[in-house]
């Protein structure tokens, strides 16, 4: 434990070291940010002119249902958050892998007595540390706002929830395109190449059958995120997301033995 403690310091240092993770960590915060907000004053706006009755609008329990947090601020911000981290998550990752195969310092982290496993497990550790430090500061103005209101805080979690979710999964996929290549540029395009692919198979219904359509669409990111907009955090949502956490690590891990053996 020592040694993977030095190992995640090490990572985590070299990772703040970098302009790229502040420049990201500000950009997500920003995103989030403008996005909410932005979407929570039209929020306002509809509800002002649906029960003002200066306005000739309706009572407050004749609203019409979709006006309300979820189709209105939630789902939206979630959606465009969800790309936000698609094109910023693999700028952060290409570098965790990749980075130490162009300088040759794998050669040297394979001499110590860090195991193979140790060596893959604090990349995985340090990178979902700064994935989880990306959503935290992306929920603060949120949280905030939310919760002087008296509602929907509850909510609110199962969307940071999906979110989370969604980003571990996206820097499983990041790490595991480092893993195999010494260019970070490489590593990034590969990363979105996947991302998006995995993110929404509903493209492909127009050139497979209807069966094996609805059987290939469960397998895509955005389903399974899309259950976290209405409050709902459900055990099998989860274990797909910790599915890509598993299938990385063994990437990774086979990536890693292959440049050994080399």
């Amino acid at each position: 434990m020592t040694r993977l403690r030095a190992l995640l310091r090490k990572e985590l240092a070299v990772l703040f070291g970098s302009p790229l993770a502040w420049l990201t960590m500000a950009g997500i915060a920003l995103v989030t940010a403008l996005l909410f907000f932005d979407h929570l004053r039209i929020y306002n706006q509809i509800l002002f002119l649906y029960s003002s009755s200066t306005m000739g609008g309706f009572s407050t329990g004749t609203i019409p249902t979709y006006v309300n947090l979820r189709d209105q601020v939630f789902l939206p911000v979630m959606e465009a958050v969800a790309l936000t981290l698609i094109g910023l998550i693999p700028l952060v990752t290409m570098r965790v892998f990749a980075e130490e195969r162009a300088r040759g310092t794998d050669e040297l982290l394979a001499t110590t007595r860090l195991t193979p496993g140790e060596i893959v497990a604090g990349k995985f550790l340090a990178t979902y540390g700064f994935v989880a430090l990306l959503m935290a500061l992306s929920f603060v103005y949120p949280a905030a706002s939310i919760l002087r209101a008296g509602l929907g805080l509850p909510h609110l979690l199962a969307v940071y929830a999906g979110l989370f979710g969604l980003g571990i999964a996206l820097a499983s996929i990041g790490l595991a395109c480092s893993a195999f290549t010494g260019s970070q540029l490489l590593a990034a395009v590969s990363a979105y190449a996947i991302a998006f692919v995995l993110y929404d198979f509903r493209w492909t219904t127009q050139f497979l059958p209807e069966t094996l359509a609805a059987w290939i669409d469960p397998l895509s990111m955005l389903p399974r995120f899309g259950a976290f907009a209405e409050g709902l955090i459900r055990a099998q949502d989860l274990a797909y997301f910790a599915g890509y956490v598993v299938v990385a690590l063994a990437v990774a891990r086979l990536a890693w033995d292959q440049q050994r053996l080399r």
